[in-house]
């Protein structure tokens, strides 16, 4: 029994649970933990909007609950106990966190939400240990948390009501409770049920083992660790502390330990593009099967970087997804154990990742340590103002799983490789997307805003509408390029909503809400561009139609923005991907054209969309220029109706 070790340098301290959750008080005394019950009274008013990732909430949570109580103990008693545990369940959806519903309405919306979704259960928890020193509380923190997947089943209208009616939802997160009458709600759960139920039992026990009964350095190599796995990927890595040769590759080959063929150096005559670019001619017949010795074909070093692409990738959405470039950001650099211990990960894991990341270009390794190279610091930080990590973690939770099932696209059709990963309505364009696919969206424009605002003298405007502006980066990159401009986003209640989760440092005189300020520079207003009446603007801007829209919608969308361009003068910029000069993929766009591949109803670009659209729409005078390497940008102007 995995808490057995422990038990006995426990049973002679105090231990406070700061929670009055029956649920959690249950789970702790089957496991044979002796404790006394603390509610905490923090009140949790922190600001989601401010955390990078659901479980960064629940973990600060559960700290200050723990921490309030430790406190509040010393005061009362004199005496600090010796152990504080506080924790914090939260269920999160599309990254957005319901935690107890404050009436039955909310309970109502909360299970609309989940029905027939699979969503996150997150436990942050937070392990204090106390000590006094000159009548003084000292505190020390061990905290981690767990994440378990539950699945609904499509509910009914009735069955939700019958559910709401018996009071059960009114103080569980995220409005059900699973150990009861919410268990006939679930579909499948996968992971720890315990950490639905209110408390990761095994993680903490697992905790506990390492905090009580710390390995010894030779059993290191016995002990398996899974927070992140000792794969391949990493093998050729250094396991260095600090500094160290550089890292070197090995292969196996039937479990013994081979040199890799000798790769040409750079600088010199080799026939192999050092750059991954085509290798020179080989001429097959310089050996043959007479005796003679044969001229192996030049390494294809491009081909080899492209089989073992995938690994790359993943180191990289495994570092974002444990918040290592975070946790190095303007710091002065860390060792591997440090970063372990703040990741919850096993020290052999997390070096062997760091170095991966220092191959990678990603991390700088000294003695002193590692720290971010200008690249991380400036596209992978996750609060940074060209941060790509909404991006990197769209990829890694959504895009992964499609293409790890593309054998099955190319087979039977992306419609099946949706159903085969529980994706059916990802593509769904009635639903608002998730602040997930918000934050990569905001990511993405981030980076193409500047070449889209300034690809035409936009000046003469001093009215802009960008019509699904989603976070409003374009929209914010306009109104500094062109001081005098005013521009309405355009978006769906739901969207406009989650706009300061994308943005958290947006000013406040910056408009917002469904109400639309149109006194600040760029305002917001809710609304369905296909439905509702356009704001009135001498500009319209429509940047990257979904490729999911059929052609038929697409047009529909653009004729209404036609109509309302009724003065002579109005404009409509529109920007769609690029494509190179043979018109075969887009210009450094390589990911449009995969996308087709597992993406369902998806329409393939063609020659001047952009250009062919507006003359179809009656825009006489049309201008087409490039937005960098993504994007293609129309102007149309209206010289006469």
């Amino acid at each position: 029994m995995v808490l057995f070790p422990v038990i006995g340098k426990l049973q002679q301290k105090r231990v406070v649970l700061a929670s009055a959750s029956p649920r959690r008080q249950e789970i702790l005394s089957n496991a044979g933990l002796r404790f006394e019950v603390v509610p905490s009274r923090f009140k949790e008013t922190l600001s989601k909007a401010s955390f990078p990732s659901p479980y960064a909430y629940a973990m600060e949570t559960a700290k200050q609950k723990a921490l309030e109580v430790a406190n509040r103990v010393q005061q009362k008693d004199l005496r600090a106990p010796d152990v504080v545990i506080g924790a914090d369940t939260i269920v999160a959806v599309g990254g957005l966190i319901l935690e107890k519903p404050v009436d039955k309405h909310h309970a109502y919306c909360m299970l609309s939400r989940l029905s027939g979704k699979e969503h996150s259960v997150f436990t942050g928890v937070a392990i204090v240990h106390c000590s006094t020193k000159d009548g003084r509380l000292d505190t020390e923190v061990s905290e981690f948390y767990e994440e378990t997947r539950v699945k609904f089943s499509e509910l009914s209208e009735e069955l939700l009501w019958d559910y709401i009616d018996s009071g059960e939802p009114m103080d569980k997160a995220g409005g059900y409770g699973i150990q009861a009458l919410g268990g006939m709600l679930v579909e499948y759960v996968y992971g720890d049920f315990l950490n639905v139920v209110g408390f990761p039992l095994n993680h903490f026990c697992k905790k506990l083992a390492e905090l009580y009964c710390p390995l010894h350095a030779q059993d290191l190599h016995r002990v398996k660790h899974d927070s992140i796995p000792c794969v391949d990927t990493f093998e050729d890595l250094s396991d260095l502390e600090g500094g160290g040769s550089e890292p070197t590759r090995r292969d196996t080959v039937g479990g013994q330990d081979q040199d890799p063929p000798e790769l040409p150096s750079q600088g010199g005559d080799e026939c192999v593009s050092q750059g991954g670019g085509d290798p020179q001619p080989w001429d097959a017949k310089d050996g043959g099967c007479d005796g003679t010795v044969n001229t192996p074909p030049p390494s294809p070093a491009g081909l080899l970087g492209l089989i073992d692409g995938f690994k790359a990738s993943k180191a990289l959405f495994a570092a974002c997804k444990l918040n290592v470039f975070d946790l190095l950001r303007g710091m002065a650099p860390q060792h591997a154990t440090k970063v372990a211990r703040q990741v919850d990960a096993s020290v052999c894991g997390t070096r062997r990742l760091l170095d991966a990341c220092v191959a990678l270009g990603l991390l700088e390794k000294t003695e002193r340590g590692y720290s971010n190279t200008e690249l991380a610091s400036v596209y992978l930080v996750s609060d940074s103002e060209f941060s790509l990590h909404g991006y990197i973690t769209h990829t890694n939770d959504y895009t992964w799983d499609l293409f790890t099932h593309l054998e099955v696209a190319i087979r039977e059709g992306p419609e099946q490789v949706h159903g085969a990963v529980g994706r059916k309505d990802s593509c769904d364009q009635s639903k608002a997307p998730t602040l997930q696919v918000l934050r990569a969206r905001h990511n993405l424009t981030k980076l193409t805003s500047h070449q889209v605002a300034t690809a035409f003298d936009l000046s003469r405007f001093t009215c802009a509408c960008h019509l699904g502006g989603s976070t409003g980066a374009l929209a914010q990159e306009l109104v500094r390029v062109y001081p005098r401009m005013k521009v309405t986003v355009f978006d769906l209640l739901e969207v406009i909503e989650q706009v300061p989760c994308c943005q958290p440092h947006r000013g406040q005189g910056e408009g917002g809400g469904g109400g639309g300020r149109g006194m600040a520079p760029v305002s917001f207003l809710s609304g369905d561009i296909f439905h509702d009446a356009l704001p009135k603007a001498d500009l319209y801007v429509l940047s990257t139609v979904p490729p999911e829209w059929p052609e038929d919608k697409v047009l529909r969308l653009l004729r209404r923005v036609a109509d309302a361009c009724k003065t002579a003068g109005a404009g409509f910029l529109l920007a769609e991907p690029v494509l190179d000069k043979d018109r075969t993929a887009p210009s450094g766009g390589l990911t449009y054209f995969l996308d087709l591949l597992v993406q369902p109803g998806v329409r393939e670009p063609s020659q001047d969309q952009a250009r062919c659209w507006l003359e179809q729409l009656g825009f006489q005078d049309v201008q087409v220029a490039s937005a960098g390497d993504l994007l293609e940008v129309a102007l149309g102007t209206r010289v006469s109706l």
